[in-house]
């Protein structure tokens, strides 16, 4: 017996949803085999597994999450005990795969163990590309030490809960950059404006000079890859897109001219409206300090008016949401924010077309074709006509296969 022949899943009666065109292609036969879709036809066997009624898509990508934040206060997150936050990761990736979320990019904490982790099946969860610890300045967005008289020496690069460490100059950037490659990094992540959840930095600051940037980004060049960066505001934004960052995390104060930069340059916004809700909403009864609250405001209601602009100018958008704590079940709301303003299918591009573009896995990720991974969500009713079918904790997800394996199957 062919064993090759038995690990197959054939799917008859298809609609299928591609997310590139925009367009629903009927009464297709797709079959699987192993961790690969092996071809799409229009004839199949009697005994395939029938899709009749449902809509196929592929499987979503969130380019920005932090599976290890467990608590919405960073700080205390970063001194949790490594088991512990370990653990607390566990049901924080089931969530997210379950919601049909194949693939994650972390945009601090996680690391090659953790991927591996999902990867090897060991955890239920997405596909993850870490980026080790994000790097922040002293004083910066991933610095939580509170103000004192005595600088302490940071700890943060000790503890799993962590999602930064803090390092300051040329030359210890460099290192830094290699150390988090090193250790399985596939992009980096640096904090190149102030934010909202750490004590001592307005929106306003700036991250790390220019110089500090260039050798960053030269170092994650050298190594193959790329630079992600957090920044709020168009000075940010746009220093960080000339200094050669790739992705722009957040960018709620994104302007016309910033969003012309982005664009001249090939970059990737990564819009994460949704955690602002999350922290307006329900940060005050999770922990979130209370003495940070001030700085939502300044960004919530901007984020929203930055998808338009950022759209207006051609500025490719990602999926993002960035949540922290027991918010993390809110990840699938950004696509109803996403929908609101820019349409049902601008919102999946976000989280499959645009998404691997982030990724460079165009052709192996959110599309559905031979050759690519087979991660397919089975959805009962048409995310083009209700972004609702794709909410709600994957509720009306009849069937999500990640990588040829079933997470969830109702067919």
């Amino acid at each position: 017996m062919d064993t090759r022949e038995s690990s197959k899943l054939r799917f008859k009666n298809c609609t299928i949803l591609h997310p590139h065109t925009g367009t629903l292609e009927a009464n297709k036969c797709i079959t699987v085999n192993g961790n690969r879709i092996e071809s799409i036809t229009d004839d199949a066997p009697t005994d395939a597994i029938d899709a009749s009624g449902l809509t196929v898509m592929p499987g979503m990508i969130d380019c920005h999450v932090h599976v290890l934040a467990s608590d919405m206060n960073l700080g205390r997150n970063a001194l949790t005990p490594n088991i512990l936050i370990s653990f607390r990761a566990i049901p924080i990736l089931q969530g997210m795969v379950e919601r049909g979320f194949t693939t994650v990019r972390d945009a601090g904490g996680a690391d090659f163990s953790l991927a591996q982790a999902t990867e090897t099946g060991l955890v239920t969860g997405p596909r993850i590309y870490p980026s080790g610890r994000a790097l922040s300045q002293t004083g910066g967005h991933g610095d939580f030490r509170a103000r004192n008289d005595v600088i302490e020496p940071c700890a943060c690069s000790h503890r799993l809960g962590a999602i930064a460490r803090v390092v300051d100059g040329v030359d210890n950037v460099r290192l830094a950059v290699r150390e988090e490659i090193q250790k399985g990094a596939t992009q980096i992540k640096v904090m190149a404006s102030g934010g909202v959840a750490s004590p001592n930095d307005p929106i306003h600051f700036l991250g790390y000079s220019e110089t500090e940037l260039r050798a960053i980004v030269e170092e994650a060049s050298n190594a193959g890859t790329y630079v992600m960066a957090h920044a709020y505001t168009s000075e940010a934004i746009s220093r960080a897109v000339k200094c050669g960052v790739r992705t722009i995390e957040h960018g709620n104060l994104l302007d016309e001219e910033s969003a012309k930069v982005m664009r001249e340059h090939d970059a990737i916004l990564v819009p994460t409206n949704v955690t602002y809700d999350a922290l307006f909403n329900d940060g005050p009864k999770f922990g979130f300090p209370a003495d940070l609250s001030h700085k939502i405001d300044g960004v919530r209601t901007a984020g929203l008016h930055a998808l338009r602009i950022a759209h207006d100018a051609g500025v490719t958008m990602a999926f993002g949401s960035d949540l922290l704590g027991q918010t993390h079940d809110q990840q699938a709301n950004e696509l109803k924010i996403r929908a609101h303003i820019l349409g049902n299918l601008e919102a999946i591009r976000s989280a499959t077309t645009n998404a691997a573009k982030v990724l460079r896995e165009e052709e192996q990720l959110g599309v559905v074709k031979a050759g690519a991974y087979a991660d397919l969500l089975f959805v009962e009713g048409n995310p083009l006509e209700n972004i609702e079918v794709l909410l709600n904790q994957g509720a009306q997800l009849k069937g999500i296969l990640k990588n040829g394996e079933w997470i969830k199957n109702q067919l």
